[in-house]
């Protein structure tokens, strides 16, 4: 993100904040502290993913046959 994005979106966010009652604030900015590291966490599973095919340690699955495994384990289980 440039800088002048950057200011701009911290200038909204300051204002968005403003608007809250007092007691409010706090939670908001925690709210969005915790979105972003989930972000970021996403962010890096993907990537891992993204590597993992890269390198040939990837193999292609097919969500039926997943599915039909996963009942049997459950009724074997059941």
């Amino acid at each position: 993100m440039l800088e002048s994005d950057m200011n701009r979106t911290s200038e909204r966010a300051a204002a968005a904040l403003d608007l809250l009652p007092e007691d409010m604030r706090e939670p908001a900015v925690a709210y969005l502290i915790e979105q972003a590291e989930k972000f970021r966490v996403l962010q890096e599973l993907v990537q891992e993913g993204l590597d993992d095919v890269a390198a040939g340690r990837g193999s292609e699955w097919k969500f039926g046959d997943f599915l039909r495994e996963a009942q049997s384990i459950h009724k074997k289980a059941g």
